[in-house]
């Protein structure tokens, strides 16, 4: 065994923590942390058990005792730190959206080509084997041409008006709040199983607590009921709580999602529908377990079982069926993968690239554009260098 990849996390809050990990169980050596302050920094570091604390992102991503970057911070530092990592010669892990406009996005990718490293996007849904299995079925044949693609990403955490994010802001989070933060991801994982690439969409967005209290140190996912410091001052949102999208597809199928921060009781409600003509596959990210395989004549539940499942799904299968496996098993696949692709220059199939954070982002615009102009908008489809193997 080489020596052990040398890993450097870029913020420290949920899902920093998450990369680091991962990176951990991978085998990486978690070489250094940074967060907002030097000070927090320092704790992170002791907290993760990380060998040294910097004193910036800015000078962890520049550093020569670092392999590879994992981007974590708020989203607008995403597109310099990655510039700054790949003109550094680091393999770059960014948390989306990659950029916060398709612009930037385009000249990362082409940064990180350039620059002949690995530059990934956890869009880690792809890796529950339920979901390898739907892209498997559809791959194959086995549910005939696709006529529908509808689904939606809810969560609630922020339902109320003292409910608060650095998200909400714009020249933080940017332009878009909900759909670039959860809608992404719907997105990615429909054009990722289906085969199919939205090219054409009509969308409406809803920011439904035009108000909110302002909480600035208010961790993702946490709510007004937990406390935490604001300063109570009330100030005016302009980023979306919810959108409502519909969409037409490159291959002649018609799709619909719904995507919000504020359905009440909905933790992280990621649900995928796949109609075709022979049958109809549904995935429920909070029951991941199974796929729901619907045919004319009979209704199957496909459970999370290596010895029932193609080869392309049985390799992300680590547990023994009935031991349930989740969001944390697909991250540490897609780090893996990730590492296993610095260390061998081939990436596994369906490793989630700069390519699709682009995506990402040119769907988002879309979508913020239709929005505003009231009108159908054409989603540009992927050149040939930015298509997904």
């Amino acid at each position: 065994m080489g020596q052990a990849v040398r890993v450097g996390i870029a913020g420290a809050g949920f899902i920093g923590a998450v990369h680091a990990r991962s990176a951990r169980l991978a085998g990486a050596h978690l070489a250094g942390v940074a967060s907002a302050t030097p000070e927090s920094a320092e704790r992170a570091a002791a907290r993760l058990g990380i060998e040294r604390a910097y004193a910036s992102s800015e000078e962890l991503v520049r550093s020569d005792d670092i392999d590879v970057v994992h981007i974590c911070t708020p989203n607008h530092l995403h597109g310099p730190l990655a510039e700054a990592a790949l003109a550094a010669g680091k393999h770059v892990v960014c948390e989306k959206p990659l950029a916060l406009d398709a612009a930037e996005a385009s000249a990362l990718l082409a940064a990180a080509d350039a620059a002949g490293k690995v530059a990934a996007v956890p869009f880690v849904y792809r890796f529950y084997p339920t979901i390898r299995e739907a892209r498997e079925r559809v791959r194959t044949g086995a549910t005939g041409p696709l006529y529908l693609l509808h689904g939606s990403y809810l969560q609630d955490w922020l339902l109320r008006p003292d409910d608060d994010n650095w998200r909400v802001e714009p020249d933080l989070g940017g332009a878009s709040r909900a759909f670039a933060d959860i809608g992404s991801h719907w997105c990615d994982l429909v054009e990722f199983v289906s085969g199919h690439r939205i090219a054409r969409l009509s969308a409406r967005l809803t920011t439904a607590i035009p108000e909110r209290v302002r909480h600035e140190a208010r961790k993702a996912f946490s709510t007004g009921d937990d406390g935490g410091d604001g300063d109570g001052e009330v100030r005016r949102v302009s980023t979306e709580d919810a959108a409502v999208v519909q969409f037409e597809t490159d291959r002649g199928a018609f799709g619909t999602v719904v995507v919000s921060q504020i359905s009440a009781g909905r933790k992280n409600r990621l649900w995928l529908e796949i109609d075709g003509a022979q049958e109809a596959l549904a995935f429920d990210q909070e029951v991941p377990e199974t796929l729901w395989v619907g045919r004319r004549d009979r209704t199957t539940i496909l459970r999370r079982d290596p010895e029932q499942l193609s080869a392309a799904a049985a390799r992300l299968s680590t547990l023994p069926p009935g031991h349930p496996e989740g969001y944390a098993q697909c991250f540490d696949r897609f780090v893996e993968d990730v590492y296993a692709t610095i260390a061998e220059g081939r990436a596994p199939d369906g490793l989630p690239t700069f390519a699709d954070g682009l995506r990402a982002v040119t769907i988002t615009e879309a979508v913020l554009t239709s929005a505003r102009e009231e009108r159908w908008v054409d989603v540009p489809l992927p050149t040939s260098a930015e298509a997904t193997p």
